[in-house]
């Protein structure tokens, strides 16, 4: 079969709905050979050429956290951006444990609007990853933690998040929450059948369970898209099941193998997860040589905990800077995204005053608006740590700098030590 995707020129863009899952996205695409950017703002035409090279690109965002009026005013013109580079497939990524709400991260409403600008009559909604322990099972969410896989609105970690709990399992009662577009389900028989899409339909969730079907489901997508653009809404599932069905056909060639990157000599974490899979990588890390500084959420400046942190890594030592470790730390914050942004700064001053080249930040949400404080260019894919959480290198920062964004539920409690290691 003639290969079908565009000559030397971008093969697959997406915009990630907060950086750590951009991130995500990033991995599973530079993983199988797809040389890929993220930019962490809409780029001109200019800094895209910057990187030729590049197969994807990706525009890293924070609507996650963001109103749905938000989502009208800003998303818009991002999907333009995306639809003028000219891709076969548009993603809007979004987490895999599909937590959102009408108020906030509305992911109804960014399938509306991805219907405006791609038009296309309908979009798949594909949040299974089975990678990462995402299962959807006759549109119901599951999702692995501790060892066990939780049905969504009994996980102990996403039925109680402290922005956009999930109560409710059916992920189509939970989307026709945030839209009034029609919502049909492929179910796993119908997809490991091969069933037709119905042709009435304006977004259709996709089952999801062994790792053959993202591959069936992207199968089917490429054969019913309509020219030229697929818009689709998915986690990194449906980037890993596009990818595995493009090098089957031969479209794309096995990926090169990645080598190791040295160890660093220090490493400076950031951590405003509320999540007790983050809490045990901190107490792991701290008992085993790190040095931890906890910041009062309640503040939004810490010059004590800059000074501790420099002082620290100028001695060689790591550093956790954390909001959150014990549950009483947890603490209503009347506005999150300033706190994040607050220690976006602290973040960057750190470096700055020691020098640290490598760098963790914990929490999707903190990411997000943690890391528009460096005011980098674009991250590019390095080497692997754990699925879904990557070393990148910073572009457009005054020197060598690795950042590593990892979600909260992501990780084994060494995490923090293999991101030094890279081991």
């Amino acid at each position: 079969m003639n290969n079908p995707l565009p000559a030397n020129k971008p093969l697959f863009t997406y915009y990630g709905d907060d950086f750590t899952g951009s991130t995500d996205a990033l991995e599973a695409l530079a993983s199988h050979g797809v040389d890929t950017v993220l930019f962490l703002a809409p780029p001109d035409d200019g800094y895209l050429l910057r990187f030729p090279h590049c197969r994807a690109v990706g525009i890293a965002g924070d609507s996650r956290s963001r109103p749905p009026e938000w989502m009208s005013r800003e998303l818009p013109p991002l999907f333009r951006r995306l639809q003028e580079i000219g891709a076969p497939v548009v993603q809007y990524k979004i987490c895999s444990t599909f937590d959102s709400s009408r108020a906030i991260g509305n992911i109804g409403r960014a399938l509306e609007i991805g219907l405006e600008v791609f038009g296309g009559g309908w979009a798949p909604v594909v949040p299974a990853a089975p990678l990462l322990g995402r299962y959807v099972v006759f549109g119901n969410m599951f999702a692995a933690s501790g060892g066990a896989v939780h049905r969504i609105d009994r996980h102990p970690v996403m039925a109680q998040h402290p922005v956009t709990p999930m109560d409710e399992s059916d992920l189509r009662v939970h989307l026709a929450r945030q839209t009034e577009l029609p919502i049909e389900l492929l179910d796993l028989r119908s997809l490991r059948r091969g069933t037709a899409l119905r042709p009435d339909a304006r977004a259709v969730l996709f089952d999801g369970v062994d790792e053959e079907d993202p591959v069936r489901t992207a199968r089917l997508l490429w054969e019913a898209r309509r020219p030229r653009q697929l818009f689709a809404v998915g986690s990194s599932g449906f980037t890993y099941g596009m990818l595995q069905f493009w090098r089957r056909q031969g479209w794309i060639p096995e990926p090169p193998p990645c080598a190791a990157p040295p160890p660093a000599d220090r490493l400076l974490v950031l951590s405003g997860s509320c999540s007790a899979v983050t809490a045990r990588q901190i107490r792991t890390a701290l008992d085993r040589g790190f040095q931890g500084v906890r910041l009062d959420p309640a503040q939004t400046a810490w010059p004590a905990a800059a000074r501790t942190a420099a002082a620290e890594l100028a001695a060689g030592r790591s550093v956790i800077l954390y909001t959150a470790l014990e549950p009483d730390h947890r603490m209503e914050v009347i506005d999150r995204q300033e706190l994040a942004a607050a220690m976006g700064r602290l973040l960057r001053d750190v470096i700055r005053a020691s020098g640290a080249t490598r760098v963790v930040v914990a929490g999707g949400d903190t990411a997000s608006h943690a890391v528009q404080e460096l005011e980098l260019k674009a991250l590019t894919y390095s080497a692997p740590i754990t699925r879904g959480a990557p070393l990148c290198r910073a572009h457009g920062w005054n020197g060598q700098l690795e950042l590593v964004l990892k979600g909260g539920q992501v990780g084994a409690d060494d995490f923090l030590e293999r991101a030094q290691s890279c081991q």
